[in-house]
Parts: structure tokens; sequence; C-alpha cells
């Protein structure tokens, strides 16, 4: 019956949150695009051909050339699939880690205070600087950029795994359940747990668009991806200095970013509304 009702939801959704509906929609077609990469891409990203550098866009090159010749629409679009594999990785690992730990001080007294203080230090560094610090331990490349991501994912999701589990604790239904001699293993998994998972959920959307820039970012700054692999911060890198001749070599992977985040943000903000009794409009 929920999964008759899941197209009833999503109907419901669009209709009432339209901007979050276009935002949501737009954030599959990122997605979409990454996992059929190599189907969508007209030519190969990584080739090089000096005689069409810096070309404007046209019939042979939709989205024009960089600086060595390669094809713009797709580098944009092996872009999303390195952009989006970094950042839902690193947010995965961060909500699989840090849900797990809150989940555990909140649900036993005596793990609260080692757990969430640790968080706490976690969180007094700004993201960027926790990620600077992993990538110089571990060195540039796409799994020192995930963990390095993940890493500061984790206090986040602690923190609201914590709060959630210590509400949800004080309920009728999770008491009688201890109560009826369930392991704690049982009441973590089958009562508390799956009425935590709606905050989680759209706790992951607003931080996916934190991550796609953090490792556009670190990419940019020569921390991340290594050339001549396609990734949206190293092209904007690499564009800074053919951006007066071939303007396109900026705007292009630039609006790319801007529209991944800025869908996921909205999507975020329209879930957040819609699972928010005191916000949701209907």
């Amino acid at each position: 019956m929920k999964l008759l009702a899941l197209p009833q939801a999503i109907r419901a959704f669009a209709r009432d949150y339209k901007l979050a509906a276009m935002g949501g929609a737009l954030a599959l077609a990122f997605l979409f695009t990454g996992l059929l990469a190599p189907v969508l891409a007209p030519q190969d990203p990584d080739q090089i051909s000096v005689r069409e550098a810096l070309q404007p866009p046209s019939a042979q090159h939709l989205l024009g050339t960089d600086n060595q010749g390669r094809d713009m629409l797709s580098r944009i679009i092996f872009g999303a699939r390195m952009s989006l594999y970094i950042s839902l990785a690193a947010v995965g690992i961060g909500a699989l880690i840090g849900v797990t730990l809150g989940t555990l001080a909140g649900y036993y007294r005596w793990l609260d205070m080692p757990i969430m203080r640790l968080m706490d230090v976690l969180l007094a560094f700004p993201g960027i600087i926790v990620a600077l610090t992993i990538i110089s331990i571990l060195g540039p490349g796409v799994g020192g950029l995930i963990v390095a991501i993940a890493i500061y994912q984790i206090p986040q999701y602690a923190r609201l795994a914590h709060g959630l589990v210590l509400s949800m604790k004080e309920k009728v239904f999770v008491e009688a359940a201890i109560a009826s001699g369930e392991s704690d293993g049982a009441v973590l998994v089958y009562y508390i747990l799956p009425n935590c998972l709606g905050p989680i959920i759209v706790q992951t959307t607003l931080l996916i668009p934190g991550a796609i820039m953090t490792a556009a970012s670190l990419s940019f700054l020569g921390l991340g991806v290594p050339p001549p692999t396609a990734e949206w911060g190293a092209m904007l890198q690499n564009s800074l200095q053919w951006a007066p001749m071939a303007p396109h070599v900026m705007v292009i992977p630039g609006l790319a970013l801007m529209l991944a985040v800025f869908s996921f943000n909205v999507l975020g903000d329209g879930l957040r509304d819609a699972m928010d009794p005191r916000l949701r409009r209907r």
C-alpha cells in the first residue's frame, strides 16, 4: 500500500512545492547524466585537438572547446559524473558513520559524553580547514577528497541523530518495546531508526550542495581530482587564463556547478517544509 501511495505523494509534493519539484527534477537529470556519461557524451572528454582550441559553440562542438581543443559538452557531462560521485560518496559515508555514532550516543548514556564531545571538536573547525588537513595527510586524489569531505559530514549527522534518538526514547511505543523485553538492537532497528529517517533524508539533500562546492573548491586549488580527469572545479581553475579570450570555458562549468547546487538546495528546502508539521502548507 505504501508503494502504491508513493506516486500520489510525489504528485502532491510537486503540486504544493513547485520550485522544490523543479529542483528535484533537475537533480535527477544531473544524476542520470552522470550515470549515462559514456552514452551521452558526443566525444572523448580527454581527446586533445590543438587546432580546435578555444573554439566557440558550434554545430560540431555544441558548447565549444577548451584551451586544448577538448569538447566542453563531453567534459561537462563527465564532470557531472565525477562531481556527483565524490559528493554522494562523501555524504553517504558521513551519514553512515555519523548516524551510527549519534544513535549510540543518544541511546546509551555512557557513550553520550565521549562521542558528542568529539563531534563538537570536529565542528569547531571550518569544513575547508578540516578537508585541507586531511588531504595534506592522505595526498590529493579522488579517495582523499572523499574521505576529507566525509569526515566533516560525520558530526553534522551525529548531532542530528543524537537529538532524534533522545526524543524517540521518550515515546510510549519505544518504552513499551523496552518493557516487553525487546533487545537494544531490535528497539533501535525496528522502533527508533525508522522514525528518524525523514529528517536524515532532508539533512542529506541539504548537505550534498555543500559537498559539491567543497569538492569543486579543493579541485580549483589543485588538491582534488588530478588532470586530465573532467571535474567542474578543475575546469574552472583551468579556465582562468583563457577566460578573457574565450569566456565560455569559464561560464559553462560555472553554470553547471551553480545549477547542481541550486537543484539540491531547493529540493532540500521543499522536503524540510513538507516533512515538518509546523511548516507544511497542507
